[in-house]
Order: structure tokens, then C-alpha cells, then sequence
């Protein structure tokens, strides 16, 4: 973090703006000890005194020294806008995080009151305020800084709504901890930079704010003085006396320019956003709803027998959308038993990490998860929450999510992360929760245990994050380990090492596995079966050493895009033609119809069921018309021929 800040003062603008700051605020607490008792000096002799060498800016109508007064004038004016820029800040994290905190209906009222109060400018909320709460130093006070409220509140609500997206909010949302915990352990860390430096920049602004109401008598009333008091008697005599106008406006013009340029800097070297006004979004909340199963559906391959560990039945996730609802997964069945690993494969947007993100229960606040069947261990996933049902997701379901980088908190360390889990849901010390995060740590093949857990998540490489990740959620007894693309950005040495440490989980305690990737082979390798998605929909679900067999042209198509070693280097890579289709976009009919050189009036008018397949083995199942019958492929590009 120290050397963070010291990369904003090697700059010129960095530390011509320190040394301003540094100045004003010295002289904002040694002016009155050095120059108070010069300053309130009555001088009859030279009353309305020209500048001289004794009186380098003259004097006022009672012979005190004008450059002495602006220099004590300081203190009061440099407190008062810190004070007022406070308290916009404060008022402003109260409205921005009350969407956040109160919910969607109360949030909603809220938000709305702030985007209608910054259409208003903020000059005329000021004088508003100003008026209501009377001349004097703290109606204007409080009027700049209920001004400055808004703009804060605004650029909050935009700031905790990307952190609230985050993928450890979301977790930590599930578990059951309270919005008022996360906002202050998770959220506000996670926010405090960008709004320090605002806060400084709008410093500048304050002092600005507050000369103003000062100068046409709003603000610090006599006997006490600022600079825009001072600034309003020196106009008084500008044309006799030039310099008594002169030195408290170059005070209030050095003041906020050292604070703005030490923000602008700041922001500029740490990469912190800037910039107040912004809209943020709330999210309406749509729940999960159970809804009936329908009698037959697939029964030949899905039981419920005491090894399985989930099962899932008819599973949509829907999203609000400007033309209706968009259901980016449809009615999505399948089991998972104990020991198991099953393969979630597709294109980017079929559907795979939303499937995951339903089972686990952290879709988005306005999405809707509806189901026949969503349970873990027997535990309906879709029952009102309870402190049970979180401590069972807390320890018996463990994520591992594509980016650790997002899933860990960057503001705390690791082993506090890895330890909450423990804390949280098993009844342990902090003590304890340290050794067993020590322990996880090591069980995911991390050198240095001890040490590491000391460390932030950006002092740990990508691999190492990605099996720390795996580390916290082994410091339950994970059932099921859900592994979405944890493999991505990451070389391929690694991406080996981690694969084979879930391999290794998966086997030493007989958990479940469900690996989502867009690698159909790296799928084949590690999983028993393969659940093949396009369109929210699963196409085809069949063993995974049957993946030669494959059934559905989609499938076979994936298989045939991926190049191994006897592909012969001086001919294109075999390709899918089209191009996937977007959830709020699905087609009547079969969705893969529009790229499928198969598809014909019946695929473009019905939609295949998931059913098994009379002409494959039992335990695989294919939605399509035309399963199992060749392919239309051009030999001289190896691509499949487009659909007619």
C-alpha cells in the first residue's frame, strides 16, 4: 500500500499537489499560534491602509492587518469544508448503500430521491439548505454538505453495486451473513480508496462552496472571519485597495486547487474511478418457485436413490429482459451421484455456469430459479432459508469459481477468508480455524502454509489462487465440489496440476464432482459422464468414453473442432458454422436447427426431448430427430456443411 501512494508523489503533478496540501494544512493549524494575536491587532493609525512593507496587503477599516488574517482565516475556513465534505460523504455512503441494505422496494424509493436531488445543481441545493438552516457556520455547514450528499450517495450506489456482484458477496449472501456485516467486511474496504479520493477532490469544491455562502453573507458571520468573509470586505474597497480583495481569493484559489490536483493525482496513479453523478442500477428480485414435476419425464434414467448427491429436475433460471423474460437455462435434468464427476461442456452463453450458479444459490438477486426437483443430500435447495440449509451449503457444497481473483476479497488476507469459513459454520476458535486453514492450505499442495495465510490474494499466482480457492472448500466435508472453468487463464502446466489435485479430492474422500469447461476433451479425461449444452438445454448426456459414440450433431461437431495430434497442420481447423444463440433469442423448434446440416421442417418447428437413445447404451440420452446419422462434411476444409 506504501508504495502504492509514493508512486502518486514521484510524479511532478503528485508532488506538486502533496506540497500544496501539506502546506495549506499546516498553516491551517499554525496559523492562529503564529499570527492570531498580529491579526486581531487594532491599528488606528492606519486604517485602510495601502500595501506596504509593514502590511504587505494593507489593512482594514479598523487598521488589522489583511495577509495576517488571511493566513489565520485559514484554520476556520479549511475545517468547516473538511467538516462539510464529511458529512456529504457520510450522508452520501447512507443513501448509497441503502439500496443495498433496505432491498429492492425500499432501495428503489431511495435511489429514486437521489437521482431526482442530483438533477438539482448543487449551488442551488446549497442555498436552498442554506436559507433553511439559517446564516451562520453550521446552517452552512450543513447545507454544503446535505448539497454534496447526492453526487456521494450516486457514485456509491454505483461503487457497491460492482462489488456487490462480486462472486464472495454472493457467497457470503447465501450462507446467511447479514447485509449489514458484508457491507462493512466485504463491501466499504472494497470501496474506501475511490471514495478518499473523491472525498479530497470535493474537498476542493467545499472550500469553494463554503467562501461562497460566506461572501454573500450566508456563511461565517462576524466577529469570526474566513476567506470568503474576508474576500467580501475586500471587494468592498477593491478600487482603493486591490490587494485586500486579492490575498483571501489567492487563499481560496491555492486551498482548492491543492486539494483537486492531490485528488486528480491520486486517482490518476492508483487507477481509482472518479467522478460522482453515476446511475446505479437496482435489482428487482424475482425468488424461486417450485414447480410441479411432470409425471414420467425421463424416470428410466433418473432416480433417487441414496447415493445420489444432487438431483435436479427441470431446471430454469429466468432474468427480466426489455422484451420479456430471458431463460438462459431450460429445463436442465440430471444426477449427480456420490464419487461421480459429471462434465458440463459448451459454448460460451449455452448455459453452464448458470446452471452452477442456480445449484449453488447465488444467481443474481432478480433472477428467478424455478424447479420440480433442486436437492442436495435430500435437502430441497428451493425451501424457505434456514440456518441449516446454509450451514449444509456452507460445508457440504464447495465452488470453485473461474476467476479467484473476484471470489476472493482483496482486502483481507488469506487465511482470515479461508478461517471465516470454519468460524462461521463449524463453531470454531479463531485459533482453530487458522490451523485448519493452514492444513487445507497444505492438503491443496500450497509450500508454506503457515506463511501464506498471511498473505493478500494478489501475492499469490493464478495457480495458487485457484487452489486456495479449492482449499476453502475442503475446509468443510464437501459432498459435491462444483468446479466452474477453474482452469481458465491459467498454462497449461497448471491447468494440469489442477485437474489432477481435484482428481485426487475426488478419490481420497468420494466426492462428487460437476466440472464445467468448454474443453470437451479435458472433460473426457477427468469425468465418468458428459453433459453436452447448447441453448440452456442439455442436447446430449452420455459416458464419457463414449464420447467417440457421440449421438447429437452438436456434439460430434465439438468434437470434431478439437485438433489432436493427427491433424494434419496444412489444412484449415475444422469449424461450426453460425453462430450460438443468445438465451433471449432461441428459435421455435430445435435451437442448434439454424447451424445443423441435418435439420429439417420438424427440427425447425418441435423441439427434441432429452430421451434415451434405443440405438446407444442405457445410461445415454440425446434430443435430437436426427440422432446418429452422418454428418454432411466439405473433406476439403474439414467443416461441416451449413444448414440448407
Amino acid at each position: 500500500m506504501a508504495e502504492r501512494w509514493m508512486r502518486v508523489v514521484r510524479t511532478p503533478l503528485g508532488l506538486t499537489a502533496t506540497v500544496l496540501v501539506v502546506v495549506v494544512l499546516a498553516l491551517a493549524a499554525l496559523g492562529p499560534v503564529l499570527w492570531g494575536a498580529g491579526a486581531e491587532a487594532v491599528d488606528t493609525d492606519n486604517l485602510l491602509a495601502l500595501p506596504s512593507a509593514g502590511h504587505w496587503a494593507g489593512t482594514d477599516n479598523l487598521g488589522r492587518d489583511i495577509l495576517l488574517r488571511t493566513l489565520v482565516a485559514a484554520r476556520l475556513s479549511i475545517v468547516l469544508a473538511l467538516l462539510a465534505i464529511v458529512l456529504a460523504v457520510v450522508a452520501g455512503l447512507l443513501f448509497g448503500a441503502a439500496p443495498f441494505l433496505l432491498g429492492r422496494r425500499t432501495g428503489r424509493l431511495v435511489s429514486a430521491a437521489v437521482n431526482i436531488a442530483v438533477a438539482f445543481p448543487g449551488l442551488l441545493l446549497a442555498l436552498f439548505f442554506a436559507v433553511v438552516f439559517g446564516a451562520g457556520a453550521t446552517g452552512a455547514v450543513l447545507a454544503i454538505g446535505l448539497a454534496g450528499a447526492p453526487a456521494f450517495a450516486r457514485f456509491t450506489q454505483t461503487l457497491v453495486a460492482g462489488v456487490a456482484a462480486r462472486d464472495y458477496v454472493a457467497a457470503a449472501r447465501i450462507v446467511g451473513i447479514g447485509r449489514f456485516r458484508i457491507l462493512f467486511r466485504h463491501v466499504l474496504p472494497n470501496i474506501a480508496e475511490p471514495l478518499v479520493v473523491n472525498a479530497t477532490i470535493g474537498a476542493g469544491g467545499a472550500l469553494l462552496s463554503f467562501a461562497g455562502l460566506s461572501f454573500i453573507g450566508l456563511g461565517v458571520q462576524s466577529p469570526a472571519y474566513d476567506w470568503g468573509r474576508l474576500l467580501y470586505d475586500g471587494v468592498g474597497a477593491i478600487y482603493v485597495n486591490g490587494a485586500a480583495a486579492f490575498a483571501p481569493g489567492m487563499a481560496v484559489l491555492l486551498a482548492g486547487l491543492a486539494f483537486n490536483l492531490f485528488g486528480e493525482s491520486v486517482a490518476k496513479g492508483l487507477g481509482v474511478p472518479v467522478g460522482v453523478g453515476l446511475r446505479a442500477g437496482v435489482a428487482t428480485r424475482l425468488g424461486s418457485v417450485r414447480r410441479p414435476e411432470p409425471a414420467g419425464h425421463a424416470e428410466e434414467v433418473l432416480d433417487r436413490s441414496s447415493e445420489v448427491v444432487l438431483d435436479v429436475r427441470d431446471l430454469e433460471v429466468t432474468f427480466p429482459g426489455p422484451d420479456g423474460p430471458v431463460r438462459p437455462v431450460r429445463g436442465v435434468s440430471f444426477q449427480v451421484r456420490r464419487g461421480e464427476a459429471v462434465g458440463i461442456v459448451g459454448e460460451s452463453g449455452s448455459g453452464k455456469s448458470m446452471t452452477a450458479l442456480a445449484i449453488t444459490r447465488l444467481v443474481a438477486d432478480h433472477g428467478r430459479v424455478d424447479a420440480g426437483r433442486l436437492e442436495l443430500l435430500g435437502t430441497d435447495l428451493l425451501a424457505a432459508d434456514t440456518a441449516v440449509r446454509r450451514r449444509m451449503l456452507g460445508t457440504q457444497l464447495a465452488m470453485v469459481f473461474q476467476d479467484p481473483m473476484t471470489a476472493f476479497n482483496p482486502t483481507r488476507r488469506i487465511g482470515g477468508q479461508l478461517a471465516e469459513v470454519a468460524t462461521h459454520h463449524q463453531g470454531m476458535t479463531r485459533r482453530e480455524a487458522v490451523a485448519r486453514a493452514v492444513d487445507r492450505l497444505t492438503a491443496v499442495r500450497i509450500p508454506d502454509a503457515d506463511t501464506r495465510v498471511r498473505q493478500y490474494p494478489h501475492e499469490f499466482s493464478g495457480g495458487m489462487r485457484q487452489r486456495a480457492m479449492i482449499g476453502m472448500g475442503l475446509m468443510g466435508t464437501p459432498a459435491l465440489i462444483v468446479a466452474d472453468e477453474p482452469t481458465t487463464a491459467l498454462d497449461v502446466t497448471v491447468q494440469q496440476q489442477v485437474l489432477d489435485l481435484l482428481a485426487a479430492i475426488r478419490a481420497a474422500d468420494d466426492v462428487a464432482l460437476m466440472l464445467i469447461s468448454h474443453d470437451v476433451t479435458v472433460v473426457s479425461e477427468v469425468c465418468d459422464r458428459v453433459l453436452v449444452m447448447y441453448a440452456g438445454r442439455i442436447v446430449e448426456d452420455l459416458p464419457a468414453a463414449g464420447l467417440a459414440a457421440a449421438r447429437h450433431p452438436y456434439t460430434r461437431a465439438l468434437l470434431a473442432a478439437v485438433p489432436d495430434m493427427a491433424t494434419d497442420p496444412d489444412r484449415p481447423l475444422a469449424t461450426i458454422p453460425g453462430r450460438p444463440v443468445g438465451p433471449a433469442d432461441v428459435p421455435p423448434g430445435c435451437a442448434y436447427a439454424p447451424r445443423c446440416p441435418l435439420a429439417d421442417a420438424r427440427c425447425r418447428a418441435e423441439d427434441p426431448p432429452l430421451v434415451a437413445d434405443p440405438a446407444a447404451s442405457r445410461n445415454h440420452r440425446v434430443a435430437c430427430w436426427h440422432g446418429g446419422e452422418p454428418l454432411p462434411i466439405d473433406r476439403s476444409t474439414d467443416e461441416l456443411v451449413e444448414s440448407p
